[in-house]
């Protein structure tokens, strides 16, 4: 697979929002790299620590016959770096790096130069788009359109985000336990600082409880950090309710 097919993969559907930025799900973004390459491999440097004690992660990933780096600082919820990160937030960085490192290969890069859509989905826009929005905007500018909007658009917010967190994680079959676990408890650690209710929280903790025991048994130590950081998130949550 050469890097053109690749860079013309969407992966719009598959974008999180925090803080006005786009980030690929890390999942997501293994799961494809593996399927269009069962080979691929990906290895991280050593920590860089500067000056001012921040660290800088570095990710390497083999695939398509070629090797990409990308490196990342450790960062704050503002995207601001860390002096002494702790190793929930290097373990965060290092799946950011692994994306990016991915994205080098053409997966999603276009997300890092600020564009909407790969450039094949552009150009096919540009020809489909032109002869319809002219008449498709006339009626949606009418001021009767802005009413019946807002109270669509609310309650179909509330239904989607209870329906992506209800789903139960899949762990690639071609990790080994070790990688699974640390997969695993990356996932989770990424996935928390987005829930927005403590309902949401439980039930995506009960529905995942198979992964979770998976992780328990690797490592009691490991399951106590995730365990720590729902707990520590549900507080949050009820003290901004």
């Amino acid at each position: 697979m050469n890097y053109s097919e690749i860079a013309s993969i969407n992966v719009n559907e598959h974008l999180e929002k925090k803080n006005n930025l786009s980030y690929l799900s890390w999942a997501w973004a293994v799961d494809t790299l593996l399927r269009h390459d069962c080979d691929a491999f990906w290895e991280y440097g050593e920590l860089h620590y500067m000056q001012d004690h921040t660290v800088m992660v570095y990710c390497t990933v083999h695939a398509f016959g070629r090797r990409r780096t990308a490196q990342l600082p450790v960062m704050d919820v503002k995207n601001k770096s860390v002096p002494n990160p702790n190793a929930v937030q290097v373990n965060v960085t290092m799946q950011r790096a692994l994306v990016k490192a991915i994205a080098l290969h053409g997966l999603g890069l276009y997300i890092y130069a600020g564009e909407d859509l790969p450039i094949e989905f552009k150009q096919e826009e540009t020809h489909v788009d032109n002869p319809v929005d002219k008449p498709v905007d006339k009626p949606v500018d009418k001021p009767v359109d802005k009413p019946v909007d807002k109270p669509v658009d609310k309650p179909v917010d509330k239904v989607e985000k209870p329906v992506e967190i209800a789903q139960e994680i899949v762990v690639p079959l071609c990790f080994d336990e070790s990688v699974a676990v640390d997969w695993i408890c990356a996932f989770f650690n990424e996935f928390i600082p987005s829930v927005e209710t403590v309902d949401n929280l439980r039930d995506f903790w009960k529905i995942n409880k198979s992964v979770l025991t998976r992780v328990e048994k690797f490592s009691k130590p490991m399951y106590q950090v995730l365990e720590t950081n729902f707990k520590e998130r549900a507080v949050e949550l009820k003290g901004k309710s």
